[in-house]
């Protein structure tokens, strides 16, 4: 059976490969990875925007 028709079993952990997170920084797109410590941890600790959220009233909207 593939893994893809049971989307609520998660993958070995071998078959799992690294993905790398890029975000937006003054205005132009760079990896997480590259970030110094300080901007990593800022980084983990951001609330991200669920539209979808938003649209159901679940959480205050900017």
């Amino acid at each position: 059976m593939s893994h893809l028709s049971n989307p609520e079993q998660p993958l070995p952990q071998e078959r799992r490969t690294p993905c790398e997170v890029w975000t937006r920084v003054m205005g132009y797109h760079r990896p997480v990875v590259a970030f110094n410590p300080g901007k990593q941890s800022e980084h983990r600790d951001r609330r991200h925007f669920l539209e979808s959220a938003c649209a159901r009233k679940e959480v205050a909207c900017p």
